[in-house]
């Protein structure tokens, strides 16, 4: 288990919208992610995880799918994704497609059959109830009710996500065959695994019971509440741990990857992997350090609640930053010293890091109004409250309301539209307002740019083997300096970090640290004796 790859692989995600325009509509696609594979794979990353391409109204761009088994034209073609697949694996790196098994647009041809009469043969293909109140308390991820009323047939319909996104009913044994089918249809077609969208919610109570009251005003997916109820008819049913372990079964024996979007406590995290024996995703998504202070304190709690849940042969994952949240250099209060810091530490702690499009470089979050918001979620909570209303809602939520500002075009250069697209054409968001340094082709001539921090920590981790594969100790070095050791047949790394704007001093033979210095990150110095002072912000790596 330690040595298959996908315990210990570098997961980079591409929001294809925003990465590269080939053809000059302003939109990205498959031939711009194409363009750029040599990019990719000289930084390092070994895996590509793409946010859906599937035909799509795009009015969650993406997220609403109405064909599970093609391309959107706005991205390219079958024969497109059948090069994109083959350039990937030609330069040794793995491909994740974004997989949503919980709904559909309710454009998809099976939706417009279910809804147009109570006996058509697709009715059963959604979960659909009659009477003229709700039929219980569930509230959807965003906001409010997952009941819709449809006026056709007179019933309710639910969505565990926004209105135009019905839930699959998963107990029909037709939807079941042609979803888990449709996993097979993408591996057979060169994908190396899924990224599995809000999998905790693909299957809910089947007797529709109501969430118990909870005294709770703001929803907290990660901890099972929505507005005063405890979502736990909803959410993480048995049947949902069941199917990761069926879905499993589909991967293994190709040794694919299965990473789950769950939001939980770390023993339902865990769940989702196994309990005794790692028998169900592979992987699933960690999202505390989204949202944790950076301090030493803190990161010293990520790493032993990773440990604690996640030992060998279980896997844990880093995640800075995503589609649906802040950009992580907004943490650091757009500070390069302490992104470099936290690129270190989430390159060289045991686990898969987990890089999205652009944090590489340092790209922050645009100022989008929130009423000027393409974003659906936005759209929905401006139609029911005040725009500064809503703009302190996704403050609240860390930038999960206002999603555009999170998924602007990639700064490639300094050219006309930051290189994503040619100079005549209009992005479909705007190009951020950012520094001349905050691009690729910038930050490639600078050896000190967070570019070559991740570029020079990521060949660090291909080239040590305690960084890929080793164990993980953790030193008792005092706030504010964190230390930890991994270790792997006989060699030994180790890392020091200092989490503060003033200076630490640390002795390295109190912590058996080893004498060579091999990266840090405040640049070129010296290996140090018997201690080392790190600079404000520096992380360091020793090597014997």
């Amino acid at each position: 288990m330690e040595h298959d790859w996908r315990n210990s692989t570098v997961i980079y995600q591409i929001y294809p919208r925003s990465f590269s325009d080939s053809n000059g509509d302003g939109i990205g696609d498959i031939r711009g992610i194409i363009e750029n594979l040599d990019y990719l794979q000289d930084l390092g990353v070994e895996t590509l995880w793409i946010s859906p391409m599937y035909p799509s109204p795009q009015r969650d761009f993406g997220y609403d799918i109405s064909d599970f088994r093609g391309i959107d034209p706005t991205f390219g073609t079958m024969d497109d994704f059948g090069t994109l697949a083959s350039e990937v694996h030609r330069r040794n790196m793995k491909l994740l497609l974004d997989m949503v098994l919980n709904h559909t647009s309710d454009s998809h041809p099976w939706f417009k059959e279910s809804r147009s009469s109570k006996d058509n043969p697709k009715r059963d293909w959604y979960v659909w109830r009659g009477g003229a109140k709700r039929p219980n308390n569930w509230q959807s991820m965003v906001h409010g009710s997952g009941w819709h009323f449809d006026n056709r047939t007179e019933s309710w319909y639910w969505a565990s996500f926004l209105p135009f996104q019905p839930d699959l009913n998963w107990r029909n044994p037709e939807v079941h065959a042609y979803m888990t089918d449709t996993l097979r249809f993408w591996l057979d077609r060169g994908a190396d695994g899924f990224r599995l969208d809000i999998f905790d919610a693909v299957l809910e109570d089947a007797s529709l019971r109501n969430n118990p009251f909870a005294f709770k005003i703001i929803p907290d997916l990660s901890r099972g509440y929505g507005m005063f109820q405890k979502t736990v008819y909803n959410r993480h049913i048995p049947e949902n741990f069941a199917l990761a372990q069926e879905i499993r079964k589909i991967a293994e024996p190709r040794k694919k990857l299965l990473i789950g979007e769950v939001f939980g406590t770390s023993d339902i995290l865990r769940a989702y992997c196994g309990t005794s024996k790692p028998d169900g995703l592979n992987l699933v998504f960690q999202f505390q350090c989204l949202t944790s202070p950076v301090t030493s304190s803190s990161y010293r709690k990520l790493i032993q609640e990773a440990e604690a849940w996640f030992p060998p042969p279980f896997t844990p994952t880093w995640v800075f930053g995503n589609h649906d949240r802040r950009r992580s250099i907004e943490q650091c209060r757009g500070r390069r010293d302490p992104e470099k810091l936290r690129t270190l530490f989430r390159l060289t702690v045991r686990g898969v890091p987990c890089i999205y499009y652009g944090e590489e470089i340092g790209m922050g979050q645009q100022n989008i109004p929130i009423h000027t918001s393409q974003d659906a979620v936005a759209q929905l909570l401006m139609k029911r409250y005040p725009s500064f209303a809503v703009s302190l809602i996704d403050r609240l939520m860390h930038g999960a309301v206002n999603r555009d500002s999170c998924r602007t075009p990639m700064q490639w250069n300094s050219s006309s539209n930051a290189g994503f697209c040619s100079s005549d054409a209009e992005p479909w968001l705007p190009v951020p307002d950012s520094p001349e340094e905050t691009t690729v082709e910038a930050q490639q001539q600078d050896p000190d740019s967070l570019l070559n921090c991740h570029r020079a920590l990521l060949q660090l981790r291909n080239r040590l083997s305690p960084l890929k594969h080793g164990t993980l100790t953790l030193l008792d070095t005092p706030d504010p300096v964190l230390g930890y050791i991994r270790e792997k047949d006989g060699q030994t790394a180790a890392m020091l970090l200092n989490f503060s704007d003033a200076p630490s001093r640390v002795s390295l033979d109190q912590y058996s640290i080893p004498k060579k210095l091999v990266y840090s990150t405040a640049g070129k110095r010296n290996s140090p004796e018997d201690e080392i002072t790190l600079a404000p912000w520096e992380g360091t790596v020793f090597f014997s």
